[in-house]
C-alpha cells in the first residue's frame, strides 16, 4: 500500500504558491495609488538648468603681469653681462646675431643700454666699493669656523647648492647665489665641465661679482661663503635676463692669412713647409714620427 510523501515545512504546495504571487501583485498595484498617502518611492522633481557662473573680471593692472617687477636701476658696479667667466670684455665681436635694440633685460626693466654684448655701467664707481665689500665680510673666519663651515657644505646631499655649467658664472647665478644667502651663511657650488679647466678664473668672477669670499675649493667643489655683516635686506638689486642672448660673431683664433701677408703668398709658405723633407726621422716599432 502506498503511503501518501509527506510535505517538508519548507514546502508549499502549487495553490500556495498561486495564491502568494496573487497577493504581491496586488500590494504592488495598489503601492502606485495616487491617493496614497504614503507611497514607496517619491518622484525627485527635476531641478531647472544651473546658470552659466561668470568668472570675476581681473583687475586690469594684474591682467597681463606674469612676472614681479625688476629693479629698473642697479648700482652694481661692473658691466652687466651673460657670462662673466666664458668672455674676454676686450674682445670685440665683428657681427651679431640679432638686432642689439633688442635687450635680454626686457623693455623698462634696466636703465643702462644693451650693446648686444654686454650693458655698461652707469656712472663714476669710486675705490670705496671695496671698502664695502671689506665692511660685508668682516673679520676673517678661524680655522674652527671654516672646518665648521666646510663639514656642513661640502656633502652631494646639500640643499644650498648651485650647479655652473659650461656657461660659466651667468648673470642670473648672481641672484640665485643671494637668495641661497637669505637663508644660510654659505652655498656650495658644483663646477661641471669646461669652467673646470680653469678654476682660478671661476673663483675671482665669483668674490668679485657676488661680494662673497671662496673658503673651500676641492677639485670642482666651491664653497662660498656670505660675511660676518650680510644682510639680505640690503642685498644689490640684480635684474634677471629674460632669456639667453645669441652669441656675437667674434673674428677666429686661427687666421686663413697670416698679418702682412696676402692669401696667395700664405698658401705657398704653407705648401712649402708641407713638402720639405722631414730633419730627422724617429722610429718607434712600426710607427715612423718626422720631425719638419
Amino acid at each position: 500500500m502506498l503511503l501518501p510523501r509527506k510535505l517538508l515545512p519548507w514546502r508549499r504546495p502549487a495553490q500556495d504558491a498561486q495564491a502568494l504571487a496573487g497577493r504581491l501583485l496586488r500590494s504592488s498595484s495598489s503601492s502606485f495609488d495616487p491617493d496614497d498617502d504614503d507611497p514607496p518611492f517619491t518622484r525627485v522633481p527635476k531641478l531647472p538648468p544651473r546658470a552659466p557662473s561668470t568668472p570675476p573680471p581681473k583687475p586690469k593692472a594684474l591682467a597681463g603681469k606674469i612676472r614681479p617687477d625688476e629693479p629698473a636701476h642697479s648700482d652694481l658696479p661692473f658691466d652687466f653681462r651673460y657670462s662673466y667667466s666664458e668672455t674676454d670684455p676686450t674682445w670685440r665681436p665683428i657681427g651679431f646675431r640679432e638686432p642689439t635694440r633688442f635687450s635680454p633685460f626686457g623693455p623698462g626693466r634696466l636703465d643702462r643700454p644693451w650693446d648686444g654684448t654686454a650693458a655698461a655701467r652707469v656712472g663714476d664707481y669710486a675705490s670705496g666699493d671695496e671698502r664695502i665689500r671689506e665692511e660685508v665680510l668682516g673679520e676673517p673666519l678661524s680655522e674652527e669656523e671654516v672646518a665648521a663651515l666646510v663639514e656642513r657644505y661640502r656633502h652631494s646631499d646639500c640643499s644650498r647648492q648651485i650647479n655652473l655649467g659650461k656657461g660659466g658664472v651667468t648673470h642670473n647665478m648672481l641672484d640665485d647665489i643671494h637668495n641661497h644667502w637669505k637663508r644660510a651663511e654659505a652655498v656650495r657650488i658644483k663646477c661641471l665641465g669646461v669652467p673646470t679647466l680653469d678654476m682660478d678664473n671661476i673663483c675671482f668672477h665669483l668674490e668679485d661679482k657676488t661680494g662673497g669670499k671662496v673658503v673651500s675649493r676641492s677639485i670642482n667643489i666651491i664653497i662660498l661663503y656670505r660675511g660676518r655683516n650680510y644682510d639680505p635686506q640690503k642685498r644689490p638689486g640684480v635684474p634677471l635676463m629674460l632669456w639667453k642672448p645669441l652669441a656675437p660673431i667674434y673674428p677666429k683664433l686661427v687666421q686663413n692669412v697670416a698679418e702682412g701677408l696676402t692669401f696667395e703668398e700664405t698658401k705657398e709658405l704653407r705648401n712649402r713647409g708641407l713638402n720639405s723633407p722631414p730633419l730627422t726621422k724617429l722610429r718607434f716599432g712600426s710607427m715612423h714620427s718626422y720631425i719638419i
